[in-house]
Parts: structure tokens; C-alpha cells; sequence
């Protein structure tokens, strides 16, 4: 059965102090996303973040970024599911990943938290379930673990950033995929594409 996917998350800290940041890998991916398919995205008090509807891939799609922030993403996220009673297998959330280089991005689903703080709040906020999708967008590691705070909260390189907004838009083509239901495929040219850009 192909991935419905009726929600994307794009998750990253509200102001103009965090634009452009690492920690806003996710929300920027969204962004991308809703300026592609023409989606406004428009505040909304009550869901707690900014949000938009339109067509994605041929799919009647919302495309969410929370107004909190990362710690406490998933009050949108519990919020919007509930409104527009989404499960959490018809969501795919959007997030920074330190465990990948700039330039890498993978699909998943299901699966814990990682340590990522903007998915360990999501989980409880959908009723404990971890069954929905992710995209993950590589940011690299600082290489220490009292380097992470400021790492996050710091914007790229502009090289790195270029390969961060690279592995973007590779990801936003390989949406396509998974929506029409080839997540195999969608996968695997994600996949593929990082491994064109390790031999560079």
C-alpha cells in the first residue's frame, strides 16, 4: 500500500535569531516545499504553528511548521493531528540529523527518537506511536557532544550549506517517489545522490 502521506513537519526554532541555523534543516526543507507547489503558509494560533494546504505530487497535503520551539514541537504536531485527524503512518516529519554529513538525507520510518529533542517531544504528543515517516537531513557532528548546543544552533558553512540545500532538493524530487508509493526507489536515489557527493 502506498504511503499516504497527508502531513508534512518541518521542524526548527521560531525568530529571526534561528533562521538559516542548522537546527532549521527541517522547517527550510518545508519551505522549499510549500514556494515549489505554491502553498501559503499562514499562522494559526490554535495549531500552534504555520500552516498551509494544497496539492503535492498529485496528493492533498498540509505542510506544517511549529511556532515552538524544537523542545516542545510536538504540541503543533499533536495539535494537527488531532484537528485534521491524521495518523501518525499519514505524517512525515522533517529534521536536522547530526549522525549524517551536509549533503545527506534519508527517508524512515518508525523508529525512536535518536536523541533528537523535537522528536522525542513528538512521540508522546501522538499518543506514544513512532510509526510515522521522517526525513532526515544531514548536518554533521561537531565531534563532541558538549560541541552539539552551539553546533545546532550555528549556521553552516557556505559550502556545507550549499550541500545542505543540495540534499534538499533531492529530497523534495524524491518526495515524489514515495508519495506515488515507491519508497524502495525513493530511498535508494536519496541514497544514491550521497554517494555522489562522498567521491567529489
Amino acid at each position: 500500500m502506498k504511503p499516504s502521506i497527508r502531513l508534512i513537519v518541518g521542524l526548527g526554532n521560531p525568530g529571526e535569531k534561528y533562521i538559516g541555523t542548522r537546527h532549521n534543516a527541517g522547517a527550510d526543507f518545508v519551505s522549499a516545499l510549500a514556494k515549489r507547489n505554491a502553498i501559503e503558509l499562514k499562522t494559526d494560533k490554535k495549531l500552534a504553528g504555520r500552516i498551509g494546504r494544497g496539492m503535492v505530487n498529485g496528493q492533498d497535503v498540509r505542510l506544517l511548521i511549529p511556532d515552538t520551539f524544537m523542545n516542545h514541537s510536538g504540541k503543533a504536531v499533536g495539535l494537527a493531528a488531532k484537528y485534521f485527524q491524521i495518523a501518525p503512518e499519514h505524517i512525515l516529519i522533517a529534521h536536522d540529523e547530526l549522525d549524517m554529513p551536509p549533503g545527506a538525507s534519508r527517508f524512515k520510518f518508525d523508529g525512536g527518537h535518536g536523541g533528537h529533542n523535537g522528536l522525542r517531544d513528538i512521540i508522546p504528543a501522538l499518543g506514544g506511536s513512532r510509526a510515522f515517516w521522517r526525513l532526515r537531513v544531514g548536518i554533521g557532528h561537531p565531534g563532541s557532544a558538549n560541541k552539539v548546543s552551539g553546533w545546532v544552533l550555528n549556521k553552516a558553512s557556505k559550502i556545507e550549506q550549499g550541500l545542505i540545500d543540495q540534499s534538499q532538493e533531492e529530497a523534495v524530487s524524491a518526495l515524489a517517489l514515495l508519495m506515488a508509493g515507491d519508497e524502495v526507489k525513493a530511498m535508494t536515489q536519496l541514497h544514491s545522490s550521497d554517494k555522489t557527493k562522498d567521491d567529489l
